[in-house]
């Protein structure tokens, strides 16, 4: 808390010295003296009123398994467990925690009243019923103390006590002194309450103990355990996506409530892992090099360190701690002869690891005499082995960021089809065999092994408007535009294409671009120029070569252009990108499309076309219901929508700022056109602290004000009476925070504008990122476009639904999980469900329903585009970010850089489509 806030009037430690504060007559309200008054009520969820009704019934099979508890009188004991060393100190190697307790529950069975328990790997420990006594404690002896294999999320104990020089000497064994007391009772009624849809605190522990469970069963076969996911060390499941990277395809398993009871819902899953075998192999694969010659050993020293390895031919497991400065021929260590006087003073000599390992233990040595030797010691006790002696152990995760390459190549390789998934998962519950896990059969827990049926509804298609009054039919979620126009043409004009040296005939390109859209009714006057790059800066500085391909324009046109088309040299991650956008939409207002040719055809050009119109102010195709508008609830009042997103920077980018973008909604009663504001706040926080910023009595410079004054100048000097909300990327844990603080500026910023206004607000959060999957009984297909459920595997009281609006080409589909918050407007389920179908239809950059609705794509793709022109900020000002501002949002972290202006004549375009 802050100190300043100690005390109810503001005032710290001196309150006591002051008088008392007059006394205020019954009949006077006190003038509050700043902010705008929100009324503080705190919101919660609201419940569902009830299903939707319309569309094509359809039985769905989903991926949750029914599960029965029958001890619902039991209760759960929660007991903390402390570990500590022979001499007191406290354990903090992570690995261990599962083997030392795991000897405790062999050794110790009886003092532990035969009870089995679940343990989280940590400090918690579950039992069902209580233990013996309310304390225990207990010594155990492990003999060798290198990690334990399973706990994939922890780094390993360190396994470098004494000298492994002289490897021969039996392996010393540890003593661990452990205690266990007792903290909290859970009673199992909660999970029934749950079910009820009456969730609590500890319906909320009880849930975990169940997950606990799991993990403590997926930790005893050997897993790698990532939160709830579990992955087997079988070859099987591996599958190289470059950079001596593999991904391991495992599982998740959580216990989920529903409507029609508890379920486990299990889905596959994939992590990054190392290639496991030997480090060598290992790293020519990550530097993308030939031999082990080429190796940039101070980049495989970064990459190696924490690494667990094995060593040949003793198979003992270590923690590499580094790399020795010299190669193995040269790098010495000292050698105790044998024979020495027992207090250990004997004769020593200094011998190079490799004569060490070649003489000394007869090891062949191919490869590694001019290499690093690896180091597993102590930073005062080095401990070298030769590199090819050394292997990876399997099931280590990789957690940088992967490459465009690797990402495709993932997407590529861990693509299932429904029926291929339903078989995988399948056979995942016969493999996990959870009948026989000891605890849950303590809590009377039973899973059924077969997919869970429930009702789906295949809404009607929204029916699309193109140019000339024409009705546009999609189907399968898809359209096209033969023989169609644009609903609303742009004219393209006063324009001019710039070449960052792709190698493309440009006038040739011109021409088709001309003929296509034409043909979609957009007139394409022609350019004024094409500009190539001048050969000489091509190896320059990308943010030089868009200097000086800009001072090339300016000097050569007769006035600034409105548009600018600019064909980049590589497909992907062309580092021109970010500071030619950043130049044209901040410095110039000057619209732009970027392209990387390769082969141009009629699809090609309409697609570009499509994304040219939407930024220029066009409008490719509408719904229906916005021409004459009759969509329901929407069209009858003033509505803004809002979609909101927030991008954090990439793993291992911690300093980064995050980026929140709104995008909303404007010349309603379309529902079609969006404008974008976009901000940088501290790194990794979700919530979106812009859009309330009060600079003064008359001044707000958060994002809400920027939105709600273009919706009132673009809607006729409407102001909204209904505002909906559309939250991405926030998770169950996050609902209260998006509903009291993230609307409450929203609300600040509508009174700020006018104290007397008070329109009705609708939240709804969006989630792709769940394990809820939908397949059609007896089909090889996906499920169809509009397919919509909202009963029985849904939330037991609050209001949320399924929606799969797209097409899945390939792989399974994943639905997006709605959940709606709150809901001031009054809307049926059917209304509401039509309203968030039609937004997935609106997305002006396809031609196809998308998964989530238009405005949180579009807020994604703002976020995304002003997110890199961040790494081309001022270095200064990002190098004193990236000293201190590992922590978060705390108070000593140094200022995020400001995300830079858009320029006026551009902020209010769909720049971002």
């Amino acid at each position: 808390m802050d100190p300043s806030e100690k005390d109810g009037d503001g005032v710290t430690g001196a309150a006591e010295s002051l008088p008392p504060p007059p006394p205020v007559a019954p009949d006077v309200t006190p003038i509050k003296a700043q902010e705008p008054e929100v009324k503080k009520t705190f919101r919660n969820p609201m419940a569902r009123r009830s299903l939707g009704t319309k569309g094509t019934k359809v039985p769905i099979l989903t991926n949750h398994f029914k599960v029965s508890v029958s001890n619902v009188d039991g209760q759960f004991f929660h007991y903390s467990v402390a570990i500590f060393y022979e001499d007191g100190r406290p354990v903090d190697a992570k690995g261990v925690g599962r083997r030392v307790l795991d000897r405790v529950h062999e050794t110790y069975d009886t003092e532990l009243g035969g009870k089995q328990f679940a343990y989280d790997g940590e400090k918690s420990l579950f039992t069902v019923g209580a233990l013996p006594r309310n304390k225990l404690e207990f010594t155990v002896v492990l003999e060798d103390v290198t990690s334990s294999r399973n706990n994939g999320n922890a780094s390993p104990g360190s396994p470098n006590e004494g000298d492994k020089k002289r490897i021969r000497r039996p392996y010393r064994s540890k003593t661990f002194k452990v205690e266990i007391s007792y903290a909290a009772k859970i009673p199992m009624q909660a999970i029934a309450n749950a079910l009820r849809g009456q969730e609590s605190e500890n319906s909320q522990e009880a849930f975990r103990v169940l997950d606990i469970i799991l993990r403590q069963h997926a930790a005893k076969q050997g897993c790698l355990l990532v939160r709830q996911s579990f992955f087997h060390n079988d070859p099987k499941n591996f599958a190289d996506v470059g950079g001596g990277v593999l991904g391991c395809r495992g599982f998740h398993s959580s216990f989920r409530t529903t409507q029609s009871g508890l379920s486990l819902n299990i889905d596959v899953s994939t992590t990054m892992i190392i290639q496991p075998g030997p480090v060598v192999d290992f790293l020519i694969a990550n530097q993308n090099v030939r031999d082990p010659f080429s190796i940039d050993w101070a980049k495989a020293k970064r990459t190696l360190k924490n690494l667990r390895v094995t060593t040949s031919p003793t198979n003992q497991e270590y923690k590499i701690t580094g790399l020795s400065e010299k190669p193995c021929r040269e790098q010495l260590f000292t050698l105790k002869q044998k024979g020495g006087s027992a207090n250990g003073d004997g004769q020593t000599t200094e011998v190079t690891v490799y004569d060490y390992f070649v003489q000394h233990r007869n090891i062949e040595l191919r490869y590694s005499a001019d290499l690093p030797c690896i180091n597993v010691g102590k930073p005062k006790r080095p401990t070298f082995f030769p590199i090819e002696l050394c292997s990876l152990v399997s099931l280590q995760r990789y957690t940088k960021a992967l490459s465009t390459f690797q990402r495709s190549s993932l997407v590529e390789k861990s693509r299932q089809k429904p029926q291929e998934r339903m078989n995988v998962l399948t056979n995942a519950l016969k493999i996990n065999n959870y009948d026989a896990e000891p605890m849950l059969r303590a809590c009377g827990v039973s899973i059924v092994r077969n997919f869970t049926q429930v009702e789906g509804r295949v809404l009607p298609t929204p029916k699309l408007k193109v140019g000339n009054g024409e009705d546009l039919f999609a189907r399968n979620g898809r359209w096209n535009f033969n023989n169609k126009k644009f609903v609303n043409a742009c004219r393209i004009e006063k324009w001019a294409v710039v070449n960052f040296s792709a190698r493309c005939d440009a006038q040739n390109l011109v021409r088709e671009l001309k003929k296509c859209g034409g043909a979609k009714g957009i007139f394409v006057e022609d350019p004024f120029d094409v500009f190539m790059e001048n050969g000489q800066y091509r190896r320059a500085p990308p943010q030089v070569r868009v200097e000086k391909m800009f001072e090339e324009v300016q000097s050569k046109l007769p006035g600034p252009p409105k548009f600018l088309l600019c064909l980049l040299p590589e497909r992907k991650n062309c580092d021109v990108y970010a500071p030619w956008k950043r130049k044209n939409l901040s410095d110039f207002g000057v619209v732009t499309q970027c392209l990387s040719p390769t082969r141009v055809n009629d699809q090609y050009l309409t697609n570009l076309l499509l994304k040219i119109n939407a930024k220029l102010g066009g409008l490719n195709s509408v719904l229906a219901g916005e021409i004459q508008p009759s969509l329901p609830m929407v069209s009858k009042v003033p509505t803004l929508i809002l979609g909101m997103d927030v991008s954090h920077g990439s793993p291992g980018h911690s300093d980064i700022p995050s980026i929140a973008a709104v995008v909303s909604s404007r010349q309603w009663p379309s529902i079609s056109r969006y404008r974008a504001a976009v901000r940088t706040q501290s790194p990794k926080v979700e919530m979106i602290d812009s859009l309330y910023k009060r600079v003064s009595d008359t001044e707000d410079a958060g994002i809400m004000r920027e939105s709600l004054i273009d919706f009132y100048t673009s809607s006729g000097k409407r102001k909204p009476d209904q505002i909906i909300i559309f939250r991405d990327g926030v998770s169950e844990s996050q609902f209260n925070q998006v509903l009291n603080l993230e609307l409450n500026q929203i609300i600040q910023a509508c009174k700020f504008l006018d104290e007397k206004w008070n329109p009705k607000f609708v939240v709804i959060i969006a989630q792709k990122n769940h394990h809820t999957k939908f397949f059609q009984p007896n089909s090889p297909d996906n499920v169809q476009p509009g397919t919509i459920i909202d009963n029985k595997v849904c939330h037991p009281r609050n209001n949320d639904f399924y929606l799969c609006a797209h097409a899945g080409m390939i792989g399974t589909s994943r639905p997006t999980h709605y959940h709606v918050l709150h809901d001031e407007v009054g809307f049926t389920a059917d209304d509401l469900q039509e309203l968030v179908h039609s937004l997935s239809y609106v997305y002006q950059r396809s031609t196809t329903a998308i998964s989530v609705v238009a405005p949180i794509c579009y807020a994604h793709l703002a976020a995304t585009q002003l997110g890199q022109w961040m790494k081309y900020e001022d270095a200064s000002e990002t190098s004193s970010s990236h000293n201190e501002a590992g922590s978060g949002a705390n108070a000593n972290a140094p200022p995020v850089p400001a995300m830079p202006k858009l320029n006026e004549s551009v902020c209010n375009s769909m720049f971002f489509c």
